[in-house]
């Protein structure tokens, strides 16, 4: 079997993909600690893809324990180079309705303490990051939720929060005020190091809800959440199998050069051990 080139990371309500034939788990061990589970290796539309569940089996770890880098470096490993994923995220606008799928094309960062760099320990490299998601997999992503009937926004801006709490209704009516557009836990650090794995990344961002700002919707609960999520992961599922079906050839965009420029560190001084650990991703540019 060929090695996974796609790869798909399931968030609240998408932990498997149905259409996955000839599946088998592998477990990978990195530098960094052991990814969200093993890793589902299988053929999903002719093409060979790895997906992982982002919260674990029985969706087990919060947001804040997430173990980003373990779960991109995974990615790496396999031979992955596009990341689909899926996350359940809140509305900040009225436009954008519950079970719509908002396709953002920027982050705003509202975390506070997660390590969201392979970089460190001797070794310093800046990826550029103005514009923070593959814009090919982006449009990529979007028609293939349209073509599956869902109500698709393509751009705006994801707001990123710690958690596991969901925002007051001043932080609410705040992010609102700066213009966001939707509101979750997750996707950003994923971003930023598929950034600087040279991965192109892709959210398909669910909305549940729209936050508490909305006067009908000032508390928002776990239940009302989940209902939406059962509707959402169907809808996520026909997406991204329609999605992958449409990713053939080699990539033309930029993500896939990402450091060429990004590292600053003169090789020779880099720590042998440093080196070992992040060779899948800096080994072509320190031989």
């Amino acid at each position: 079997m060929t090695s996974p080139t796609i790869g798909i990371i399931g968030g609240s309500g998408l932990y498997d993909m149905a259409e996955l034939t000839d599946r088998d788990e592998k477990a990978i061990a990195t530098p960094f600690g052991d990814p969200s589970g093993p890793y589902v290796i299988g053929t999903l539309r002719g093409q060979r893809v790895a997906f992982l569940a982002r919260h674990g089996v029985g969706h087990r770890i919060l947001p804040s324990e997430l173990n980003f880098r373990a779960n991109i470096y995974g990615m790496k490993v396999l031979g992955v180079e596009r990341i689909l994923s899926a996350s359940a995220v809140g509305s900040l606008k009225q436009e954008y309705k519950p079970l719509d799928i908002v396709v953002p094309d920027q982050f705003f960062d509202r975390t506070k303490a997660r390590i969201s760099t392979f970089f460190g320990r001797g070794l310093v490299a800046h990826v550029a990051f103005a514009h923070p998601v593959c814009g090919d997999l982006s449009n990529v992503a979007a028609d293939a939720a349209q073509s599956v009937g869902a109500t698709v926004h393509r751009g705006g801006t994801y707001i990123n929060i710690e958690g596991p709490q969901f925002s007051t209704l001043a932080e609410s009516k705040l992010y609102r005020s700066w213009g966001m557009d939707v509101i979750g836990m997750t996707n950003l650090q994923e971003a930023k190091l598929a950034r600087e794995a040279e991965i192109c990344y892709a959210t398909l961002a669910l909305v549940t809800d729209y936050d508490c700002w909305h006067p009908d919707h000032d508390s928002v609960t776990v239940d009302l959440i989940i209902a939406n999520l059962m509707q959402n992961a169907t809808t996520a599922q026909k997406t991204i199998a329609q999605a992958v079906e449409r990713l053939t050839g080699t990539r033309t965009c930029a993500c896939k050069d990402a450091l060429a420029t990004a590292i600053i560190t003169q090789g020779p001084l880099v720590p042998e051990q440093t080196k070992r650990d992040l060779a899948p991703i800096v080994g072509k540019y320190l031989e």
